[in-house]
C-alpha cells in the first residue's frame, strides 16, 4: 500500500480531545484513525502501519512505557514521525529524534502549525523510509546513471496522468524517445503517435501542416487535407522544436489548447479534438519570453511538466550500455560487431560530446563501415576523439594509418579516394548503359520500355561490376557507386545478390 502523508493514527484516552482533534484534522482533510491505548493494544497488531504519515500519541490511563510503544511504531525498522499531545517526562530529548518523536502538538490547536509540523513529519518520512518510484523501461533509453533512472522514474509518474509535458535538453539527448516512452505508457497508446518537426517546417506551411487545409485554400490545394491535429485524434501530438515556431502560429496553438477546436486552412467548420500535446525544445523559452520571442501564456499552458535531459557528458557511466545498444542496431543492418580496448573507451569518456548520443551514433556508424567487426584502439578513433595518448605506438610502425571518415582525413586516405573516383569514372563510362545512350534510349523508346525494370536492371549490373572491381569489398564498392554501405548492403538484399 502507498503510505499516504493525510493519514495520521491518534492513540489517545482523552476522548474528547480525540474527538476535537479528528474533526479539525477531517477539516483539513487529513484521515484519521483513532484508538485508545486498550483498543491498541488489543487490535493495533492487524493495523497497517505501511498507509501513515503521522502518529499522534496523548494521555494513557495504562502504566505503559511510552519508549517500548514508539518503538515499536515503525516500517521495516525505520520510526513513524510522531508527535505528542501532552507531556511525557520519560522521554528524555537526546533520545527523541531516535524513536521518532518530532514535537509536541499542544492546545491551541492552530491550522498553521499543524501544516508546518505535518511538513517536517513528510521530509522526516522520506529521510527514513524512501518513497517508491514508479521507474519503468523506456525502449531506446538505455543507461543506468543516476540521471537516467530520474527521467524514468518521471516518465513513470506523469506518463499516465493527461497533462502536457515540455521535454528540454541539447540537440541530441534522445526527446523524442522520451516523447515516444510518455505515449507507450499513456492510456493513448493504442492511439496514434505523431511527430511534427517545428523548425524543419517553413512558418507559411507550418499552419495547414498542423491544421490541415480545405481544396483551394490557397494554389496548390487541389484537395483538402487534414493535419496533424486531426491524424493524432485521441493520441499524442509530439511538437519538436516548438521554439522555432514563429509567433502568429503560436497564438493558434494556444488556442487549440485552451479550446480543443479548430479549423482547417480555406475552412469554416469548427473541428473539436482529443490530443495530448507534448512538446520539445533545446532552446530556452524563458530568455525568449523576455526577448519577445515566444508567447508567456503558451510556456505555461506547455510547461505543466518538465522534464530536462541531462547530456551525455553528464551521464559518461552510461558508454558502455549505448555503445553496446548502438552495436546491435548496426548488427541489424548487416555490419560486424566492434570491440572497443580499455584505452579507446577511456578516450571517449574524455569527449565533451556536444553533439550528445547522436553524436556517438554517428561515431559508431563510421567506426563500424570502417573497421566492421574489428578491435579499436586509440588509434582507430577519429583525430578529436584522441583525449590520451596511444599506448602502444609501435604497433603502428609501418602500417598504413587507417581510413578516416572524419575532415581530418590523412593523406593517404586523400589519394586513395582520388583513385576511387578515377575507378568509378571507369566503371560508369564502361557500362553498356553509357554507350551510344541517346541512340539506345530511343531504340527502347521505340520499342516500348517497362522503365521500373529497365532501371533495377541497370543498377544490379552497375553494382555487381562495382563489386567486382573492388575485389568484393562492400565498403568499396559503396564508394564507388557515390552511396553509404548501409544503402549497399540493403540493395544487394533486395536483389538477392551476394559477395562472389
Amino acid at each position: 500500500m502507498d503510505r499516504k502523508f493525510s493519514d495520521v493514527l491518534l492513540l489517545d484516552d482523552d476522548h474528547l480531545r480525540s474527538h476535537s482533534l479528528q474533526t479539525c484534522l477531517s477539516f483539513m482533510g487529513v484521515n484519521c484513525h483513532i484508538f485508545d491505548f486498550v483498543s491498541w493494544f488489543q487490535r493495533g497488531r492487524d493495523f497497517d502501519l505501511s498507509s501513515l504519515g503521522l502518529v499522534l500519541i496523548g494521555h494513557s490511563s495504562l502504566p505503559i512505557a511510552l519508549e517500548k510503544l514508539v518503538s515499536e511504531l515503525h516500517i521495516e525498522q525505520r520510526p513513524l514521525p510522531k508527535l505528542l499531545l501532552c507531556d511525557w517526562p520519560e522521554i528524555e530529548e537526546s533520545s527523541a529524534r531516535s524513536l521518532g518523536i518530532l514535537d509536541h502538538f499542544l492546545p491551541p490547536y492552530r491550522y498553521d502549525r499543524f501544516l508546518d509540523l505535518l511538513h517536517c513529519a513528510q521530509v522526516f518520512l522520506k529521510q527514513q523510509i524512501p518513497m517508491p518510484t514508479t521507474e519503468i523501461e523506456c525502449q531506446g533509453f538505455v543507461g543506468q546513471s543516476k540521471a537516467v533512472r530520474d527521467i524514468r522514474s518521471l516518465i513513470g509518474q506523469v506518463a499516465a496522468r493527461d497533462v502536457s509535458v515540455l521535454i528540454t535538453g541539447e540537440s541530441g539527448t534522445g526527446k523524442e524517445v522520451v516523447a515516444r516512452a510518455l505515449h507507450q505508457h499513456s492510456d493513448r497508446r493504442d492511439k496514434p503517435f505523431v511527430p511534427v518537426n517545428c523548425g524543419a517546417i517553413p512558418a507559411e506551411l507550418l499552419e495547414s501542416e498542423l491544421f490541415g487545409h480545405e481544396k483551394g485554400a490557397f494554389t496548390g490545394a487541389i484537395s483538402s487535407r487534414a493535419g496533424r491535429f486531426e491524424l493524432a485524434d485521441g493520441g499524442t501530438l509530439f511538437l519538436d522544436e516548438v521554439g522555432d515556431m514563429p509567433l502568429p502560429m503560436q497564438v493558434k496553438l494556444l488556442r487549440v489548447l485552451q479550446e480543443r477546436q479548430f479549423e482547417r486552412v480555406g475552412g469554416s467548420r469548427t473541428l473539436e479534438v482529443d490530443v495530448r500535446i507534448i512538446t520539445a525544445t533545446h532552446k530556452n523559452l524563458e530568455e525568449m519570453i523576455v526577448s519577445g520571442e515566444f508567447r508567456e501564456d503558451l510556456y505555461y499552458r506547455l510547461n505543466v511538466f518538465p522534464i530536462e535531459m541531462p547530456p551525455l557528458r553528464e551521464r559518461v557511466s552510461d558508454l558502455p550500455l549505448l555503445i553496446n545498444e548502438f552495436m546491435q542496431r548496426l548488427q541489424e543492418q548487416g555490419l560486424d560487431a566492434m570491440h572497443f580496448l580499455p584505452d579507446a573507451m577511456e578516450s571517449l569518456r574524455r569527449h565533451p560530446w556536444p553533439g550528445n548520443v547522436r553524436e556517438l551514433s554517428n561515431l559508431l556508424e563510421r567506426l563500424a563501415i570502417i573497421h566492421s567487426g574489428g578491435v579499436i584502439g586509440v588509434s582507430e578513433l577519429p583525430a578529436k576523439f584522441r583525449h590520451i595518448e596511444e599506448p602502444h605506438p609501435e604497433r603502428y610502425q609501418g602500417v598504413q594509418p587507417p581510413v578516416n571518415l572524419m575532415p581530418d582525413q590523412e593523406d593517404e586516405y586523400q589519394k586513395k579516394e582520388a583513385s576511387d573516383k578515377t575507378l568509378s569514372t571507369d566503371i560508369f563510362r564502361d557500362s553498356p548503359q553509357n554507350k551510344d545512350i541517346s541512340q539506345a534510349e530511343l531504340e527502347v523508346l521505340k520499342k516500348g520500355i517497362d522503365l521500373k525494370n529497365f532501371l533495377e536492371t541497370t543498377e544490379q549490373r552497375l553494382i555487381e561490376q562495382a563489386l567486382s572491381e573492388s575485389g568484393q569489398v562492400v565498403a568499396r564498392a559503396a564508394r564507388l557507386l557515390g552511396i553509404r554501405r548501409t544503402t549497399l548492403v540493403e540493395k544487394m538484399r533486395k536483389y538477392d545478390m551476394a559477395r562472389s
